[in-house]
């Protein structure tokens, strides 16, 4: 990936003839394209062919170097063939079952997504938003590695799309039946599942706090000398107090899963558009 291309220069347009227009849908681009090839088909050639083969062939020496480059960066920093926890959710060195391994694994790496490379796509082609959330300069150029982080960044990118809508394809009297996007609708989904993630997930009440388990758990403590048994235990308001804390622990615990196997089959609908 360069940082330049040559068929989107201010010379490839003009070589061209239909200069190109920047920030695009991707349906935008599409219709952008097929417009450009029907008013100059030999010179569009020239700018989206022709450049792209020559600058191949002056960037060749340097092309593989960005290649050693990437795959140190994917082997060892970014690790982009493995699915990874945050320590928070899995200690390093610690055992987690394969199923309690898919929700912090595959959330945390939404969590990159947004906040890593949505950040650097909406900071990457303009100098403003570079200055605005002060990328680091040792983000940018042959030192840039995928570390830096910035959740603002990813948001307000996401924030943008998912306003886009259909309304450059239609006639003016047809344009208040403008539609969102896919693009558009699958921002929004993501700007969702990241908040319930970054915000509810980690702001749910613990449940056996929630349910009354451990306060259940001290008094029982208290009533036996310090040991945690129930099936010793001969206060008769103990008892029902643990079966009461219990069907509600239970109550909760279910609740839970069942929100986290919903997030994670709305996150896997919109895998196709996690990209960059």
């Amino acid at each position: 990936m360069r940082s330049h291309y040559w068929t989107i220069s201010k010379f490839a347009g003009w070589i061209r003839g239909t200069p190109s227009p920047g920030a695009l849908t991707s349906e935008g681009w599409d219709a952008w394209h097929e417009k450009a090839v029907k008013l100059h088909p030999v010179r569009y050639w020239i700018a989206e062919e022709g450049l792209d083969y020559l600058q191949k062939f002056v960037y060749y020496i340097p092309d593989k170097l960005n290649d050693v480059r990437y795959y140190i960066n994917n082997r060892w920093v970014s690790r982009s063939h493995s699915l990874t926890a945050h320590a928070r959710d899995i200690r390093p060195g610690s055992w987690s079952d394969v199923g309690n391994r898919f929700l912090p694994c595959l959330f945390n790496e939404l969590v990159d997504f947004v906040e890593i490379e949505q950040a650097w796509h909406h900071c990457i082609w303009s100098d403003e938003s570079r200055t605005k959330f002060e990328v680091p300069w040792w983000r940018s150029g042959w030192l840039r590695w995928r570390t830096w982080r910035c959740p603002e960044a990813g948001l307000e990118y996401l924030k943008w799309a998912s306003t886009l809508t259909n309304a450059e394809f239609l006639d003016e009297d047809k344009k208040h039946e403008a539609v969102l996007t896919y693009q558009a609708t699958s921002a929004k989904e993501i700007i969702e599942l990241y908040t319930w993630w970054t915000v509810t997930y980690r702001n749910r009440p613990d449940p056996y706090e929630a349910s009354g388990w451990t306060a259940v758990c001290e008094a029982q403590r208290e009533a036996n000398g310090g040991k945690l048994s129930f099936s010793t235990s001969k206060d008769p308001e103990l008892k029902k107090q643990s079966d009461k804390a219990h069907k509600v622990l239970q109550k909760i615990e279910a609740a839970y899963e069942k929100e986290d196997e919903e997030m994670m089959i709305r996150l896997i609908k919109i895998r196709q558009s996690l990209w960059t």
